[in-house]
């Protein structure tokens, strides 16, 4: 069975049977054979040692069984037997492929305190990465078996930050070590099965809009379908010269620059304090933040708030004020979301927040008109100057942007379900100063350059 699959895989896929790093995604592109290659790294891993205990793990039960234990019933017919009620398969051996799934926290905690050698996240972009991290603790064991976390993947999905972090941009923090993690870009054209089979499903890729095509077929992991801000660019090539990059390297910003705080509240999410100032020619730039983002001592746990008292939210605002480089001793104007004048429970927020010197005024909160101010200071002009920056020092702004995807059912809107906090007090800010969008300049006719009847506008 192992010499024959052999024969049959591409390079990239032998690359993906033969990786020994802790961490191996595989993917980024649509079409690559990614479920194909699970299946046969999990079967071939349960044939080569003896009792190993393997975990494959999809969304939903129904992904589960299109994706795999319906092909492998087929594959392992007279090798393992299936138990359906245990959902796994039992090799003679000793060894088992479970099958799992995760829609919810729920489903999710049913794995806590389960052990398993090597563990397959097929799509793994579209589990939470709270869920990932949970699914990464439960490979452990005091054999000698691989440890090992396979995941496969498409730009998209609530956790294409976090995969495109630790795989495509290889920017690791604390605890995570780079030689732990590899990445093998997998496109249509790796797969050869479907080449043979289908060789126009490559035709209907590049047939796509430009942007679904650099996901789909290119693999382009900055775009991907449902991004709300794809407009947002960080380029670190041009944090220096400022053109077609809304990240930038911080500097010192004109002192008769005039300073804003924009703010946005939370508790078990995380909450949200940026500073902005203001050059000359209207342009807006993001030169400090304070993120209220829960970490366990090596990684950022993605929108799960410190749960911080609001005095200490604001005692921590007012301090980073008078300490900053960059804002001590500035006149700074606030800016927040109405929500934090309820005082249904008592003292309001915005109290609180009074007492220690840190004043706002109430936001406009309208949605749509908000996201559009939002874009319109991302629209780069004809030199590749846009109406914003972001200092490269706000890591949750620049960590947070780009994950945003649009919501399923009012599709001018963002998701809320995303950790969206710092694009609330961004839009909060844009409205408290809204700009128009840069209209093109309109090709000269002489033909009707007198047009009283306007009937050139119209058309």
């Amino acid at each position: 069975m192992a010499s024959e699959i052999h024969l049959s895989l591409s390079a990239k896929q032998k690359r993906f049977m033969l990786a020994k790093e802790k961490h191996i995604a595989y993917g980024g592109a649509r079409g690559g054979g990614k479920s194909w290659a699970v299946r046969v790294k999990a079967m071939l891993l349960a044939l080569r040692y003896p009792g190993i205990k393997v975990l494959i793990v999809r969304r939903t039960y129904t992904e589960l069984d299109n994706n795999h234990i319906q092909p492998m019933l087929n594959l392992l017919a007279g090798i393992a037997k299936y138990n359906k009620q245990e959902k796994r398969f039992i090799f003679p051996n000793g060894s088992f492929i479970q099958f799992g799934y995760c829609d919810n926290t729920a489903d999710m905690m049913r794995y806590q305190g389960a052990e398993f050698d090597v563990i397959f996240l097929d799509e793994a972009t579209n589990l939470e990465e709270e869920w990932i991290k949970m699914f990464q603790a439960c490979i452990r064991g005091v054999n000698d078996f691989p440890k090992r976390c396979y995941y496969t993947c498409n730009p998209g999905g609530v956790s294409h930050g976090y995969i495109k972090r630790l795989f495509v941009d290889r920017r690791f923090e604390r605890g995570e070590k780079p030689e732990d993690y590899t990445f093998i870009q997998a496109k249509v054209t790796d797969n050869p099965a479907l080449m043979r089979a289908q060789p126009e499903y490559k035709e209907r890729l590049e047939a796509l809009p430009p942007k679904l095509r650099a996901a789909w077929l290119e693999g382009s992991w900055n775009i991907f379908e449902g991004q709300f801000f794809e407009d947002f660019i960080d380029d670190p090539e041009h944090y220096k010269d400022r053109k077609l990059t809304h990240v930038i390297d911080p500097f010192r910003p004109d002192p008769a620059w005039p300073v804003y705080r924009s703010f946005d509240w939370g508790y078990n999410r995380p909450f949200s304090c940026g500073w902005w100032t203001v050059d000359r020619d209207g342009v807006i730039y993001r030169i400090a933040e304070l993120y209220g983002v829960m970490h366990d001592g090596t990684a950022t746990l993605a929108n799960q708030g410190v749960k911080w008292p609001p005095e200490r939210v604001f005692a921590e605002i007012q301090r980073t004020e008078r300490e900053h480089p960059y804002l001590a001793g500035h006149e700074i104007t606030g800016v927040a979301d109405p929500a934090i004048w309820d005082a249904e429970m008592g003292t309001s927020i915005a109290e609180t927040a009074a007492a220690y010197s840190v004043f706002f005024s109430r936001g406009d909160n309208r949605r749509i008109p908000g996201w559009m101010q939002c874009h319109y200071r991302l629209m780069f002009d004809e030199e590749g100057y846009p109406q914003m920056y972001v200092f490269n020092t706000c890591r949750d702004f620049i960590r947070t942007i780009p994950t945003l995807q649009y919501d399923e059912h009012r599709v001018e809107d963002l998701d809320t379900a995303g950790e969206d906090h710092a694009a609330d007090e961004w839009r909060y800010f844009c409205m408290s100063r809204p700009i128009r969008p840069a209209a093109p300049e309109e090709e000269y006719n002489p033909r009707f350059a007198s047009d009283p009847l306007n009937l050139y506008g119209r058309r």
